[in-house]
């Protein structure tokens, strides 16, 4: 009986609910680890919530109950870190990708880049809010360094993060969209349209990163789940998504 007690006990004081604020790109490799993780510790449950990763910041600098927070840089961790939201050492668990996204139905070639965004077919152009989102950043970035910001600028249609973005030029909204690979990747984007990957040099590297909140600090399921993020399971998740390694 003793025996039965102990185990309940020791079940009921590592098992919780773990809150996640993650970058609006990793809603599909995300989902994926956490079932991964799930079925490996049944006691845990993962809440996901997904967002612009400036958006996710100014939550969690309210007061917001998120135990570990996932952006998609590493300057959004280490601003936590150094004001004291974030208590673990900022570390970057992928390195995400840019990609120019178009549908299938829409006669455009993503590879004939520039020229894809000046075609006279393209109306809008959606990307994400480089303010709040890295991958709009690196949107805005990359046209800036191809010099054709000025010469779209009028055409942007801008997201509230990488998740709006895809969603415009999905549904028709816009012409080209400015996205992660991983969105291009996922089973609903992969069937409807067709991407080119934007070659590295022509923006700064995306690298994720991520980290445990002050709340989260105290928990085991919190920190079981930080640790299982650079698992080699969910490495393989990260790649089947676009993403590479941060190492």
């Amino acid at each position: 009986m003793r025996v039965l007690l102990f185990l309940l006990w020791t079940f009921l004081a590592f098992s919780g609910e773990i809150r996640v604020f993650a970058a609006a790109d990793l809603q599909h490799p995300l989902s994926e680890i956490v079932r991964l993780y799930e079925r490996r510790h049944p006691q845990d449950k993962v809440v996901l919530t997904f967002g612009s990763s400036g958006k996710g910041a100014t939550q969690i600098r309210q007061g917001a109950p998120f135990d570990i927070y996932m952006a998609a840089n590493m300057k959004f961790v280490e601003d936590l870190y150094k004001e004291g939201y974030v208590v673990t050492p900022p570390k970057p668990y992928a390195v995400g990708k840019l990609v120019i996204w178009v549908r299938k139905d829409s006669g455009l070639d993503p590879s004939k880049f520039p020229q894809v965004l000046l075609d006279d077919r393209v109306k809008k152009i959606a990307i994400a809010d480089w303010k709040v989102a890295p991958y709009g950043a690196a949107a805005k970035e990359l046209l800036e360094r191809t010099g054709l910001w000025d010469r779209v600028k009028e055409k942007l249609v801008i997201g509230e993060n990488i998740s709006q973005t895809a969603s415009f030029v999905f549904s028709g909204a816009a012409d080209v969209g400015l996205i992660s690979l991983s969105q291009a990747l996922s089973k609903e984007l992969s069937a409807k349209g067709i991407y080119w990957v934007v070659p590295k040099d022509k923006y700064t590297p995306i690298v994720q990163g991520y980290g445990i909140t002050k709340r989260g600090s105290e928990k085991p399921e919190v920190r079981r789940f930080y640790e299982f993020i650079l698992s080699k399971e969910a490495r393989e998740v990260f790649k089947k998504y676009g993403f590479d390694e941060p190492y």
